[in-house]
């Protein structure tokens, strides 16, 4: 398949708003295709609600949401080539990957999972019986990282690893990107959902403890979630309240600028996979603090672009921000290779990886997936 085929792609997932990681690149992929001249459209999940006032009632909005939904899937049957499902553990995977794929099947369209989410162990681990059957239907199932290839190789599942997309154009360092960060006000960013599973109060308690050594440091937490309000009452028990900022879910644009402000960028979540805040933090020119959970290693080497410490532990965070903060060399050192890394995630690098696929599970049909060995 050249370039220029005039493959049609239905790929199903959501689209901001708002924005996130599985609406971005969903957003993103098939902007780039239509760029290739491949005729790609988008099955959205995340459709609004249609009476809005729907939306507020719980239960019976999902059947609003999934009837329409059911209904876009079986026309885009009968006119697409193939299926680009973006999977994700839980409800997500039952609601909306699953049904895709089944539809795909029936009308003997060839179908790629591509399954993402740093959930996927526990997700298997109490549903592989009823989840295998659907995953092993697909054509081929693409994970962005060596991490969810290992945990769906413990499955017997064999997938494709294509990595994450960041935009480059829109996510770049400023002229002064290698600088010193600011020695007396210093800005650090988080660029995660405001749930639990991303762990935000040991980024907080790591602040009040950098601000020990670093009085003027502050932090901007970006995003939205059930945890605000109990993070704002963590922020004014330690006294923070005006260095702490809460600006909600920014668009696309407002982030890159966040970004373009910031001397750190801080991850501290419990489970995580291939985040697109890291890849846009460092495209953006920002040192990176992680914590060393589920695929950050696959995206980061510790010392080389990014510092790695272990979850849950603010002490250990705060004094890996402190270094960076304080050593220009450290600070420089992870820039530079940061940039470095993350021209294997722009679309001139993952462009053929992309057609190499499509052009592989259409020509092969719908059943290319084989499971390695083993059972579930």
């Amino acid at each position: 398949m050249s370039s220029k085929a005039a493959l049609r792609i239905a790929i199903v997932g959501p689209l901001p708003p708002p924005s996130g990681g599985m609406a971005t690149q969903t957003r993103q992929l098939k902007e780039l295709l239509c760029a290739e001249s491949i005729d790609a459209e988008v099955i959205q999940v995340n459709a609004p609600y249609r009476p809005a006032w729907i939306g507020h009632v719980r239960v019976v909005r999902a059947l609003f949401r999934l009837v329409p939904y059911l209904a876009d899937l079986l026309q885009a049957a009968s006119r697409v080539d193939l299926f680009h499902v973006m999977a994700n553990s839980g409800w997500s995977w039952h609601l909306c990957a699953a049904p895709a794929v089944w539809i795909a099947r029936l009308y003997g369209k060839p179908v790629i999972v591509n399954y993402r989410g740093g959930g996927a162990e526990e997700f298997f681990a109490r549903s592989i019986a009823r989840v295998k059957p659907t995953l092993l239907g697909a054509g081929l199932i693409v994970v962005p990282s060596g991490f969810l290839e290992s945990v769906f190789a413990r499955y017997g599942m064999a997938t494709r690893v294509i990595p994450n997309i960041v935009d480059l154009a829109r996510f770049s360092p400023t002229a002064d990107a290698a600088r010193n960060a600011r020695a007396t006000s210093p800005h650090l960013v988080v660029a995660r959902n405001l749930e639990a599973m991303y762990d935000m109060p040991t980024a907080i308690r790591a602040l009040a403890l950098l601000r020990q050594r670093v009085p003027g440091a502050r932090l901007t937490i970006a995003g939205s979630g059930p945890e605000r309000s109990s993070l704002e009452a963590l922020v004014r028990e330690l006294g923070l309240g005006n260095v702490v900022a809460f600006p909600g879910r920014l668009e696309i644009e407002a982030m890159a600028r966040l970004y373009r402000s910031a001397d750190l960028m801080l991850n501290p979540s419990l489970v995580d996979n291939m985040p697109n805040s890291l890849l846009e933090a460092l495209a953006s020119g920002i040192p990176v603090v992680s914590t060393d959970v589920g695929g950050i290693r696959f995206l980061v080497d510790d010392g080389n672009t990014a510092l790695l410490v272990p979850p849950g532990e603010p002490q250990a965070m705060a004094a890996a921000a402190e270094r960076v903060l304080s050593e220009p060399g450290l600070a420089a050192r992870l820039v530079r290779n940061g940039l470095a890394q993350v021209q294997r995630y722009a679309w001139p690098s993952v462009r053929e990886l992309w057609l190499g696929a499509y052009r592989d599970v259409t020509a092969s049909g719908a059943t290319m997936s084989h499971p390695r060995g083993g059972g579930a």
